[in-house]
């Protein structure tokens, strides 16, 4: 019998803003307490300064986790709901500004001290008392953020980087003190020189003021470029949760009254003006006018829209004045719903992350052990404690881990959030090691390769009809069924009459009389004074008519193509064929030549019947062989599971509900954002542009972010690696140390900025 404990259900699921966070080592130290707690799993991000957790409801609470994380020494709450127009900017950069004055204050005060020290010639009598002057407040109160978090964590018995910086500066400075009080670098006259490696000098007469200022000074430049990065990193997301408008002029019977946006409601009727944002997703129920979507899905070209049209909330209104209709608010729309994705994305942790994060949290304590053995070391190598000594302090200083806590989430931050200005919502971090390994991309045909609606191609009269009488007949009698193809010739045909030659500016159809539809067949009746027939030939033949030689050999080659093929015949005579056909998108030729330039094999999958998959195959490009034609929407996952039984890494990308369950079963799921929310649901990406190119962009999109992850973990791994020996070995000067510790944590951020300019 088994007696193992079944696993605790973690059915709620919360988001706690967390601070005094200062480097990796404090976020794997949460993480570690909360994921002691029984039934929570937690994840936290030293960059986004947010923790996700999963609990099980019935036995632990928020409060539980706020004062677990509260013993741990640092600050939880949970973020206030907020409207995206109340997007918090104002405390950061508070924060910010805080830290760019101390910055000033230490920089001002400690370039002298270092000037001093390094430059014998510039140093006068009792000039190390003038050092001590301006070095003490740089030391007590310009690091006194480190020295606090250092104790902090001293209390709770943790070392974090703040504890190395802390020791380095606070034994740097006390050791001046002992040698300006009690040895001889107190006397007038004394000189001081600086050598880049560690020196051998009488330590009684040798002083560090330069090394502490100077390290506190770097340190705190490399804080206020690393936060001004990571409020860089963020940028894209406060600029989409900011996408939105802020009031709306909703109407009240026939008055415009002007109301916040988060007072909207469902089935609200609103107005939007020329130039303005719409407020809300919903549907156009008055008027006609072209939608600005370039800020919210990357497509430059504005789209018309009338009424029955959707539109979303935040594209922007750039012809006539329309009325809409709210369908979503709030949490609910897809402005919100992108928002909280890349949010998740940026929350979550990639496999590469998880190792930095585990190498951070045991890495502070090496690192003072490490110390602790080069002062041992070179006492016993040397029997020099001035040289042991600076040899230790310069371990605690260039070993400060925090370009290894920012190599990922920073690039994630960035990536995502370039991902969301472009129509790209990359689901979780996750999916990075996925778009690396995919080698075949398949296809659904119908809404992502094809437009998904039927669409009249072609009209061939036969000899002496007039190709306008052909369309107006035919199209009115469509006009009244509602099966897809009928709907496509009347729209055909109301779209190409004014086109014609000599036409009016809008004939619109003739009135029909004694409709009768004949199912599987077609649609009947009279159209001013003729008797007329629209189908399938059968429907003529069973009415005696049959189709003339030119109009047979039409109707083949249209089929022949993929094409489905319609006969109109009136008054007993074939008059014509009308093709239609569920058309290429006209950028699917080019995003499968990207796939392609990729590295994928792309794969054609499809209900329809081989000739139409065939030619659709062959329109964009795709190889005869990799055509799955035929295939019912519960097989779709199986041709899936199919290839990657082949040994292939499998890309699917779809839009519909039936190919939730093939997008799920891929390694790596795309889901069409105009498609169907089952698709998207179940997708790891979601192109929310309906553009198969964007499927190209977003597989390079995150390859090229986990690339930046992995050359920023490669930085920050080697210079830990490399910067240690040296360091132990006297061949660094502290102060060196800590500009070298500094400049890793702002190359590894700027290096994660340069996705911003991915295109």
């Amino acid at each position: 019998m088994n007696s193992a404990t079944p696993p605790v259900p973690l059915d709620t699921h919360v988001e706690l803003a967390i601070g005094g966070m200062t480097c990796a080592s404090c976020a794997a130290r949460i993480e570690k307490k909360l994921n002691r707690m029984e039934g929570v799993a937690a994840t936290v991000n030293y960059a986004t300064e947010k923790a996700r957790i999963a609990y099980d409801g019935s036995s632990v609470a928020v409060p539980d986790l706020i004062a677990t994380v509260v013993k741990t020494g640092y600050t939880a709450e949970e973020p206030a709901a907020r409207e995206p127009e109340d997007a918090p900017a104002e405390e950061p950069d508070r924060e910010l500004s805080a830290l760019r004055q101390r910055l000033i204050v230490c920089a001002l005060l400690a370039a002298p001290v270092v000037l001093l020290s390094m430059v014998p010639a510039l140093q006068f009598d009792n000039w190390q008392w003038l050092s001590l002057t301006l070095a003490a407040p740089v030391v007590v109160w310009g690091a006194l953020p480190f020295h606090r978090a250092a104790w902090t964590n001293l209390r709770h018995g943790a070392a974090t980087m703040d504890t190395l910086v802390s020791t380095g500066t606070l034994a740097a400075f006390a050791w001046s003190l002992w040698a300006l009080f009690f040895g001889d670098a107190g006397m007038p006259g004394m000189r001081h020189g600086f050598d880049l490696t560690v020196g051998r000098f009488d330590g009684a007469s040798t002083i560090y003021l330069e090394v502490a200022a100077g390290v506190t000074v770097f340190i705190l430049l490399g804080r206020w470029l690393e936060a001004r990065s990571k409020r860089k990193a963020g940028a894209a997301l406060r600029a989409l949760m900011e996408l939105g408008a802020t009031d709306v002029a909703v109407l009240r019977g026939n008055q415009e009254v002007r109301i916040p946006v988060r007072l909207l409601s469902v089935r609200d009727r609103f107005v939007v003006r020329p130039g303005e944002k719409v407020a809300t997703d919903g549907t156009v129920v008055e008027g006609d006018s072209a939608v600005d979507a370039s800020m919210l899905t990357g497509e430059s070209v504005p789209v018309d829209v009338g009424p029955g049209d959707r539109v979303t909330g935040a594209t922007v209104n750039a012809g006539g004045r329309i009325v809409v209709e709210a369908a979503s608010v709030g949490a609910d729309t897809q402005l919100a719903r992108m928002a909280k994705a890349v949010e998740d994305a940026q929350n979550g942790k990639a496999q590469v992350q998880r190792l930095a994060d585990r190498i951070s949290a045991v890495f502070v304590p090496v690192v003072l052990l490490i110390a602790l053995g080069t002062l041992v070391g070179w006492l016993l190598a040397t029997d020099d404690v001035t040289a042991a000594f600076t040899a230790a302090v310069a371990v605690l200083i260039i070993a400060c881990p925090c370009a290894l806590g920012l190599a990922t989430p920073t690039a994630l931050m960035v990536g995502t959030g370039r991902g969301a200005q472009l129509g790209i919502l990359i689901k979780g971090p996750e999916v990075l090691e996925s778009t690396r390994r995919v080698d075949t991309v398949v296809l659904d045909k119908t809404g992502t390769v094809t437009t998904g609606r039927m669409e009249l191609t072609d009209v061939l009269p036969a000899a002496g009809v007039d190709r306008r009488e052909l369309l107006r007949l035919a199209g009115a009698l469509e006009h009244a069924s509602e099966h897809p193809i009928a709907r496509a010739v009347a729209e055909g045909a109301r779209a190409d009459l004014p086109a014609g030659p000599g036409l009016p500016a809008d004939p619109g159809l003739p009135a029909v009389t004694g409709f009768v539809n004949v199912p599987g067949l077609g649609v009947r009746g009279e159209v001013e004074g003729h008797a007329v027939l629209v189908g399938r030939e059968k429907l003529l033949s069973d009415a005696a008519i049959e189709l003339p030689p030119e109009l047979a050999d039409a109707k083949a080659a249209a089929e022949a193509r993929g094409r489905t093929a319609v006969a109109v015949a009136w008054d007993g005579e074939a008059r014509g064929v009308l093709t239609v056909a569920d058309t290429v998108k006209a950028s699917s030729a080019e995003a499968v030549r990207d796939l392609r330039a990729l590295g994928l094999v792309p794969v054609l999958l499809t209900g329809d019947n081989r000739r139409v998959a065939d030619a659709v195959a062959a329109e964009v490009g795709i190889d005869a062989a990799q055509v799955y034609a035929e295939v019912l929407p519960e097989e779709k996952a199986a041709v899936v599971a199919r290839l990657q039984g082949e040994g292939r890494t499998v890309a699917m990308v779809g839009d519909g509900v039936n190919d939730a369950a093939a997008l799920a079963t891929a390694d790596l799921g795309l889901a069409m954002g105009t498609g169907t929310d089952a698709a998207i649901e179940a997708g790891d990406l979601t192109l929310v542009r309906g553009d198969l190119r964007v499927a190209a962009d977003a597989i390079r999109l995150s390859r090229k972010t986990l690339a930046t992850i992995k050359g920023n973990l490669f930085w920050a791994f080697g210079y830990n690696v490399a910067a240690l020996p040296l360091a132990a070995a006297g061949l660094l000067n502290p102060m060196i140390a800590g500009f070298a510790m500094a400049f890793s944590s702002v190359f590894v951020v700027t290096n994660s900025l340069r996705l911003r300019t991915f295109t």
